[in-house]
């Protein structure tokens, strides 16, 4: 082991060679096959890793979802238990919120943005390969629980107390389901404060020359935006984790009634963090559908100023509305009427987004390729689940909805006809950037129909069920309530929408094998990711750091190709002058310090606190590993020719 170990390392520091540095704290040489990806710091791969693992268990929370649909399908069905349903709802919900949308998110901002801003890679490239990889463990911890005796989370993604306490939840000694679901969100917590400092940092500081702030792709904006939100939302929900293992493995009483505690308050610091959740889910794709309908309407952004502010403004009233989720709890008049209001506020930045939009399209040469449709797509869904929205700021309407499949049918308009679409869009649109392969519109197109028409057989059945009161959360009901016809359209419609979903990614995954190769800007993109020399873009993304004169940087570009020409081959002179691009090493530590938070976190779920210590030793060890292992590098030369060498092995350099 220790000889095949060694055999994938080489020192890079010529130094730390020479004074007999063991092959732990050197530097892996290869850069293709696994080994490459397992210690990857580029920007693009772990943009990569993200997206797969996002469709991943996108997948597993769409194969949950039918499970769920099957059983609702006829009145009184017994296809699963009522425990297997507790757990389905559970894990479906924090699968789809934590596991697929953010990530996948978290997959477009990894690649795209600092392409966008014209930089290298991100600020700091091994904690961005940590972000990831606690991302993974925080995964793993969560589903753990299918495969052991105590099964999957139960008791809602939402965690409301009492049903998190042992009396309700802990169903064998020492090996609890709610334990895992406590670790695990913590885990990914960490994983996306340490990618957002990561975005802001980089967004900030690492623009190329003439980035102004206002001259920042509305994605990219988009991507500040959300991570700010999740810096700030983010300790609000880690306070409460905490107090609920402490109250599960301490025996203390934060949620416990009889021990003095307040149930209430963990709705509290669960919705300050969940509500501007929803517009860490929504953000991003607000910023895809505003990269893509300029690009396939042929003119600027309408109204881009506004378009940024009110992003801003939706991010800060985020704050403020939490408690529309607990107007049933009895919190009062006054406290009722102020969080009523403030949800109404909240639509009009809104709302003003999608009149932008329109306005982009309005007087256009609108080309409806399959990413438009999509992006179109978008704004009809999250429309419809706005009005709901809005429907809900009203407290004595939500007083009757609570609860019941009308908000199911207004979170699903949102998260999945927004987000999903929104980022089903961004797929589409930069596959023949990520991949050079151009993915066929008649198929792209027939896949959008069936997703449009088998999300909306799906769910706009639910307004009418949750108005004839079938509440949520329910396995089994019985067939005199009148809910049987809109329950099986509803089942129908989810094998649709799941066909469509299967014929997308069928399409996908034959056009990256198959598909017509597509060389540059395909689309005439309006941003800078589209001026990579080629596609994929090459490891360092720009041969020259681009100089950016106008908010449409790309278009600039090709209305002023002399120009542009003219003053790339003297940066490109100085850059050579000054050693050319100066690249980040890989790195083994980043994964070495993740994994020993993962057995950490499962031994310490299993209350085994003796594999909870060796696994924060791991992880200690790993820290040590990365701060020894030093910030070294190395360097590539770009030739007239625009021929590359240079790379790992050659040319190193610390600095």
């Amino acid at each position: 082991m220790e000889a095949a170990l060694q055999t994938a390392y080489t020192a890079t520091d010529p130094a730390a060679k020479a004074s007999g540095r063991p092959w732990f704290f050197t530097r892996p040489k290869a850069k293709t096959g696994l080994v490459s990806w397992l210690t990857t710091v580029d920007h693009k791969k772990i943009g990569l890793l993200y997206a797969i693992t996002a469709l991943f268990f996108f997948l597993v929370g769409g194969v949950e979802a039918l499970l769920i649909r099957v059983q609702l399908a006829v009145p009184n069905n017994t296809f699963i238990s009522h425990q297997l349903y507790n757990e389905l709802f559970t894990m479906h919900a924090t699968t789809m919120i934590f596991l697929a949308v953010m990530p996948l998110s978290a997959a477009f901002f990894n690649y795209m943005m600092p392409l966008q801003i014209g930089a290298r890679d991100v600020a700091f490239p091994r904690l961005n390969g940590f972000a990831f990889w606690v991302f993974m463990a925080g995964a793993i911890v969560l589903n753990v629980g299918w495969f052991t005796r105590s099964g999957a989370p139960d008791s809602g993604w939402f965690g409301y107390a009492p049903l998190t306490s042992v009396a309700y939840s802990n169903q064998f000694a020492g090996d609890s389901s709610t334990d895992l679901w406590v670790m695990g969100l913590q885990i990914l917590g960490v994983s996306s404060v340490i990618g957002s400092l990561n975005f802001i940092v980089t967004i900030i500081n690492m623009r190329a020359p003439g980035l102004t702030m206002m001259r920042l792709p509305v994605f990219t904006w988009m991507t500040l935006f959300t991570a700010f939100l999740i810096i700030l939302s983010f300790p609000a929900i880690t306070i409460a984790l905490v107090e609920l293992m402490m109250d599960r493995s301490f025996g203390t009483g934060f949620f416990e009634v009889a021990k003095g505690g307040l149930p209430i308050l963990w709705q509290h610091l669960f919705w300050i963090f969940g509500h501007p959740e929803v517009y860490i889910l929504i953000l991003p794709a607000m910023g895809v559908v505003s990269e893509i309908l300029p690009t396939f309407s042929r003119k600027p952004l309408f109204g881009y100023p506004i378009v940024v502010f009110s992003g801003a403004v939706i991010g800060f009233l985020g704050f403020g509305v939490w408690s529309h989720h607990m107007f049933t709890t009895g919190m009062g008049t006054m406290a009722t009427a102020a969080f009523s209001l403030a949800t109404m506020a909240i639509a009009v930045p809104t709302g003003v987004k999608i009149f932008n939009w329109v306005g982009t399209l309005w007087g256009g040469q609108i080309i409806t390729r399959t990413p438009m449709m999509f992006a179109l797509g978008f704004i009809w869904m999250f429309m419809m689940g706005g009005f709901s929205g809005v429907m809900h700021s009203a407290a004595p309407a939500d007083a009757q909805q609570q609860d019941s499949y009308f908000v199911v049918a207004h979170f699903h308009y949102v998260l999945i006809g927004g987000s999903i679409f929104a980022l089903l869009a961004g797929i589409h649109y930069w596959f023949p950037l990520v991949f050079g392969r151009m993915v066929s519109e008649l198929w792209g197109k027939l896949s959008f129909w069936v997703i449009f028409v088998g999300f909306n057989v799906t769910f706009f059945p639910m307004h009418f069920l949750g108005l004839n009161g079938m509440p949520r959360r329910t396995a089994v009901y019985d067939g005199n309530m009148g809910w049987n016809s809109a329950n099986l359209i509803a089942s129908i419609g989810a094998f649709i929408l799941a066909i469509g979903i299967g014929i997308y990614f069928a399409v996908m995954v034959y056009t990256y094998f198959k598909g017509k190769k597509a060389t540059g800007d395909v689309w005439d993109a309006r941003t800078l990711e589209w001026a990579v020399p080629t596609t994929p873009p090459p490891e360092h993304n720009f041969h020259v750091t681009p100089t950016v004169h106008a908010r449409d940087a790309f278009w600039y570009e090709k209305t002023h190709a002399k120009e542009i020409a003219e003053e790339k081959a003297k940066q490109a002179q100085e850059t050579e002058a000054h050693g050319g691009i100066h690249m980040p090493s890989q790195s083994w530590f980043p994964l070495v310090t993740a994994t020993g938070l993962l057995i950490g976190g499962l031994f310490f779920t299993h209350h085994n606190f003796q594999g909870a210590i060796a696994g924060g030793c791991i992880m200690l060890l790993g820290i040590l590993g990365w701060a020894f292992e030093g910030p070294g590098g190395y360097h590539l030369h770009i030739h007239k020719d625009g021929s590359v060498t240079g790379g790992e092995g050659q040319d190193h350099a610390n600095h």
